[in-house]
This record gives C-alpha cells, structure tokens and sequence, in this order.
C-alpha cells in the first residue's frame, strides 16, 4: 500500500472517533477529568475554574449533556471532575451514574464551578483550573476537542506545545501533508484494499443505534418521530428521500438531547459524523450494497468531509453539515452506480443549495439542519445523475475543487463578524 493510502487511513482515524455527547460542552469534561487525575487523593475539590472560547459557549448553551438531563458547561465540567474518566478522551462520561451526577451539581450549587468566556485565537479553546486544599493544577486544551496544549501542577509544567504546534492540530495539517483533492479521495475508496477500511464499518453501527434511539423515544423536537408519524397518517412520504432525512435527523435528535449512546464523530462533530454516515448506510440498504461497497461509501463521505471542512475553521458561523452533507452525496452517487463525474457534480451541488445555513450554537434544533442537509444531499445526487451541476454560479466554480476552495473562502474571510453577532444574540437570551 502507498505511503499516502496509508496518510489517507491515518487521516480517518484520526478525524473519525466515537464521541459522547456533543464535543464542545464534553471538551470541557475531558479537561476536568484530566484535573481530577491530577489531583487524585489529595483532597476535597474547592473550586473549578474554566475559561472557553466563544465558539465552545456557543455550542454548549442549549445541548443537554448525556446522562444528566441538564443543559451547558458547568454541569459537563462538574461531571467530567467527578465520574469522568480521562483515558476515554471524547468518551469521558461514558461511566457517569446518578451518583456522580448529583454530587456534581451540588458542586455547583455551592460555587465551586465557575465558567467564563475567554478571549482566544483558536475557535476550541477551553482553559481548567482546580484548586484542592494547597493544590493547583491546571489543563488547557486547543486546537481540537481533545488536544492537551498546556499541563501544569503546583507550578510545574508537564506538558507545553508551542504556538505553531498548537495552532496547526488535526485534519488540516494532515490533509496538507497528504496532499489531498476529491478525484484522489475517489480513487484511494475504489482501489484501496478492504480489509485496511473495514473499521469505518464501525460509524454505521454507533450512528444507526442512535438513529434507532431517536426513533424509540422522546428527544429535543422529535423530528425523526415527527414524520414516522405523519408518514402512518398519510401526510408525508415513505421513500428513499424521506427515510434519509427521518433517520437522520432522528439520530440528531437523540445525540442533542442528551442519549447516552456515542456517535461516531466527524472533524469533531458527532452531528456531522451522523450527517456523513446514516444517508449513505440507508442507500446502501436500499441498493443491497455489499458491506465492502457501504465501507468504500463510507470512505468517501467520512474523508471527503473532512477534506471540505480542511479550508474553514473548525467552529464558525457556517453549519458545518452542509459540507458534510454534500461528501455523503458523492457517496451516494458511488452507490448508485454514477460516474466519478456525476459524484463531483453531486457535491458541487449541494454546496450550490444550502452554503448560507449558519450554525447558532448545539441544540435541539440541529436535527432540522442535519435533515435539510441530508434532504439536499438527495437532491443534489438526483441533479446530479442526470448529469447537471452548476459551473461558475455563486460561489461555485468552473469544477468541484474551485466550488470546495470558494466555501472556504467564504467561511474563513466573510463570515467571522457573522460569528460575533450570532454569540452576541445568544448570550442576550433574545
């Protein structure tokens, strides 16, 4: 296998991971459990202390945190101090219990939980310190939800990443030094041995058990059990197109209501790992696709995914499912038996439909978005069979490489004030 198949496999694994609960308020959680082990038996917690950038308030406000019931930072932080467990990383309160729930809300109750807003140069920045007795240790993470940059205890640093380190983490250094584009993403999925990407297999399990979950119970709007039940009246349709968006804004609806099942992240995202995943496995049902053809499908909307999203920051003011939403088309078209063409065409497509979907923080409401995503993910690849995709309209451009260069343009250049007003309107509670 080529050195870049095997980058391109490195990239996957790295930028596609199971997570629970939505990554911003749990980014939190995986730094206080980092404290919490830090400062093992030393005493009785007096007090937390978390400063988190703007875009990491913004996606914390209104999504509930798994197992608690209960919405934003403080109680994600308390919880990760208390019963999280800092080995599972975007896992931390995967063993969380009743126990460990009330005695970090009565941490909070009694203010020794405190979070603040920060002013930061990357768009995941979340600052933790715990002070027990004497004792004070102190974790910083950026860059990714995940990415340990500062470590320190009773003034002792044990972990320092310089600012080009800390600046330049994850898929877009990796997707630089790879050297992608969308044709060598096609042809990597095609020909790349199948026993080396069977793992991606594993996105079509975590995401269609929280599909399932949304599906059987009660979650944030009820989208996905909005339209099974008007789809049994007769007032909505049971087709390809409708299953997609009902299962996968179920999965949505579940993942932001606080389920305690992990979905299988994308760049950082679980709804976007949903959005990536659940329309291509229900085609792939509705072809009868082979599990080696679902695993190549699933290649390319995972890492062309997070090829697209490589040119724009990791939180901003763009809905990221668009993007992802327009990688899940090329795969559907794979599945469906287009072209390499009609697949580059489908993703032009979608970014051509719903580029201007802004993202206003994590909450309830993001299952109408990865429904309408994944709705012009269908659309788009119907467009596209036929052989029609925009050319040098918009902000699309003359191929699909110049379309993807353009929204990240956009995103990185022009929407950054759209980012500040967006906060400032939520943090104003109008």
């Amino acid at each position: 296998m080529s050195k870049n198949w095997q980058q391109y496999i490195d990239i996957v694994r790295s930028m596609v991971k199971p997570a629970l609960g939505c990554t911003e308020p749990i980014a939190a959680a995986y730094a206080s459990s980092v404290l919490a082990n830090m400062l093992e038996g030393l005493g009785e917690l007096d007090c937390l202390e978390l400063e988190i950038s703007d875009n990491l308030y913004k996606n914390s406000m209104g999504v509930f945190v798994p197992g608690t019931g209960k919405i934003g930072v403080p109680i994600a932080a308390a919880c990760g101090f208390i019963g999280g467990d800092s080995e599972a990383e975007l896992n931390v309160l995967a063993q969380l219990t009743p126990d460990h729930v009330a005695k970090a809300q009565s941490l909070i109750d009694e203010n020794k939980v405190s979070v603040k807003r920060a002013t930061a140069d990357q768009p995941i920045y979340c600052k933790a310190k715990a002070i027990v007795g004497q004792n004070q240790a102190t974790v910083i993470i950026s860059g990714n939800h995940s990415q340990i940059v500062h470590k320190e205890l009773n003034g002792d640093v044990l972990i320092s990443l310089n600012t080009e380190d800390a600046s330049k983490p994850g898929a877009s250094s990796l997707v630089n030094d790879a050297n992608l584009s969308v044709q060598k993403i096609y042809e990597f999925a095609e020909n790349v041995p199948y026993e080396e990407i069977e793992f991606i297999l594993e996105a079509r399990n975590l995401n269609i058990a929280l599909s399932d979950e949304g599906m059987t119970n009660k979650y944030g709007l009820q989208v996905g059990r909005s339209m099974q039940a008007n789809i049994e009246s007769g007032l909505y349709g049971n087709s390809l197109s409708d299953k997609i968006v009902m299962l996968t804004s179920a999965a949505s609806d579940a993942r932001m209501g606080g389920a305690t099942l992990p979905a299988m992240s994308n760049y950082g995202s679980g709804n976007q790992g949903i959005a990536a995943t659940i329309p291509v496995c229900i085609t792939a049902d509705h072809v009868s696709a082979s599990d080696e053809q679902l695993a190549r499908a699933l290649i390319l909307s995972h890492l062309g995914a997070i090829y697209i999203k490589s040119y724009y920051p990791s939180l901003s003011a763009f809905c990221g499912n668009t993007a992802t939403s327009a990688a899940a088309a090329m795969a559907i078209v794979y599945l469906m038996g287009g072209s390499k063409e009609q697949s580059y065409h489908a993703i032009m497509n979608v970014l051509s439909d719903t580029s201007g979907m802004v993202c206003d923080g994590a909450k309830a409401t993001c299952a109408m978005k990865v429904g309408s995503s994944s709705s012009a993910a269908v659309k788009a690849v119907m467009v596209a069979m036929k052989g029609n995709a925009p050319q040098r309209q918009g902000i699309i451009g003359v191929d699909v490489e110049d379309a993807i260069k353009n929204v990240g343009q956009m995103v990185s250049c022009g929407m950054s004030s759209t980012n500040d007003v967006i906060i400032d309107i939520m943090s104003d509670g109008r």
